[in-house]
């Protein structure tokens, strides 16, 4: 059985288009070995910048195939 892990990414952007990341904000947390634990963090993270329109933060599903090579 493969398993997955999910990481919550994101940081400050450039612009409300979302496309480019100010340099030093990135953000990387994780590994979270389910999709809910992921989830809880990302719900802090929105939270707590919420006031900030440019802020954002998403899962990602990190692909199985990695975690078996």
């Amino acid at each position: 059985m493969q398993k997955s892990r999910f990481w919550v990414v994101g940081g400050e952007y450039t612009s409300c288009d979302c496309e480019s990341l100010v340099q030093g904000t990135e953000r990387v947390v994780g590994p979270f070995e389910s999709r809910a634990e992921a989830e809880s963090t990302w719900r802090l993270l929105s939270e707590d910048h919420r006031p900030q329109a440019q802020v954002r933060f998403t899962i990602a599903q990190e692909p199985p195939a990695i975690l078996s090579a």
